[in-house]
């Protein structure tokens, strides 16, 4: 009979498998885009990248196949992804520094409290549903921009708005978990 702990620390895994390709698809989006500016495949590559995203929290859940390497490398893929498509999008819509820069400082706050929390308790905590709400609705804003090649400046500047309100969101609410979270493990002791 396996334990939880067998289970948490099984390496590969379809989930991770699938984070691992996701990290792989990186600098090809980068150079269709970049390089070759061939936006469509940019944007199925881009689609790939985040179908794959779904369906490995799906089956991570569904199969029991929840890992600790998967709760650190699911969360790296997606943000090494996220990253290296606004920097891409950037040479085009300069208004993309706003949620490339606001990423960069929710991830710093996230990995410095998260680091904390894995030495203080030993847990690694997953996504929440606002977390995957930002993800979904960033990838949605840079799929649009990538395939709707003459997006209007003010439909870009209305997508850019709302993901930087849900990524503004997502901080306060893993800002206030994840400080409350600390709180606690120092009153415990």
């Amino acid at each position: 009979m396996k334990t939880e702990s067998d289970k948490q620390s099984k390496i590969l895994t379809i989930p991770n498998l699938l984070s691992f390709f996701r990290l792989c698809l990186i600098p090809v989006f980068m150079w269709l885009y970049c390089v070759e500016k061939n936006y469509l495949w940019t944007g199925i590559i881009l689609l790939i990248s985040g179908l794959t995203d779904t369906v490995d929290g799906i089956v991570a859940r569904k199969f029991n196949m929840i890992s600790g390497l998967g709760k650190v490398l699911d969360p790296i893929a997606d943000k090494l992804t996220q990253a290296a498509m606004l920097f891409c999008l950037l040479t085009r819509f300069p208004l993309m520094i706003i949620p490339l820069a606001l990423m960069v400082v929710k991830e710093f706050f996230m990995g410095v409290t998260g680091l904390l929390m894995i030495q203080k308790t030993g847990k690694v905590f997953g996504a929440d549903w606002h977390g995957k709400v930002n993800t979904w609705l960033l990838y949605a804003m840079m799929i649009l921009h990538v395939f709707w090649y003459n997006i209007p400046d003010t439909v870009s500047k209305a997508l850019i708005a709302i993901c930087v309100v849900m990524m503004l969101i997502s901080l306060a609410l893993y800002g206030r978990h994840n400080l409350k979270a600390l709180r606690e493990t120092e009153t415990e002791k």
